[in-house]
């Protein structure tokens, strides 16, 4: 006689990666635990192991895949290249009153602090969109040295919104509008 259960899609590694992020973002880097996930996912602990050798295993594709994310959108903002300069800006700074971004951002951050593969994948990308803001603040005209500076006003401010959403009123995309014409002044 034919079984009645109903077959069910198999997870795949995305599918493992994508609920660690989940679980990352809402309780933290110390509640991802292969149990939990199996829980949360309704499988067992064969499922992940199909996936990964261990949880370390986890960590590093979740790290790649943030990694990864972060570059497409990187290469996302570079491939506007033909919008005018502030609209770039623009774009980066509406990323940041996102809430899946700045909240994911947060958990990826507040991770870095205990993992140095994390540490470093925050850091290498900190510096590009430092280098990418710099850039195109001297396509608007400025020059090197105060493109600079001003790029770190707005990378330092962003990192700080990100790092202080929920202790701070959150700006509106206006106000965070109003704070780059400033910076331009």
């Amino acid at each position: 006689m034919p079984s009645t259960r109903r077959k069910t899609a198999r997870l795949t590694a995305d599918d493992w990666i994508a609920a660690a992020f989940d679980l990352l973002t809402s309780d933290g880097v110390a509640a991802v635990k292969v149990v939990t996930l199996c829980q949360r996912l309704k499988v067992t602990k064969g499922s992940f192991y199909w996936h990964f050798t261990d949880i370390n295993a986890l960590f590093e594709a979740m790290a790649g895949a943030w990694t990864d994310e972060s570059d497409s959108y990187l290469r996302g903002l570079t491939e506007l290249g033909t919008a005018p300069p502030a609209e770039r800006i623009e774009q980066m700074t509406k990323r940041l009153v996102d809430h899946r971004t700045w909240a994911r951002e947060s958990a990826v951050r507040e991770w870095a602090r205990s993992n140095p593969t994390v540490a470093t994948a925050v850091a290498a990308l900190d510096n590009r969109i430092f280098e990418v803001v710099q850039d195109t603040l001297v396509e608007l005209g400025l020059g090197a040295a105060d493109a600079r500076i001003r790029a770190g006003l707005l990378v330092y401010a962003g990192i700080g919104f990100v790092e202080s959403r929920g202790s701070l009123p959150t700006p509106t995309p206006d106000q965070i509008h109003k704070m780059i014409e400033i910076i331009f002044d």
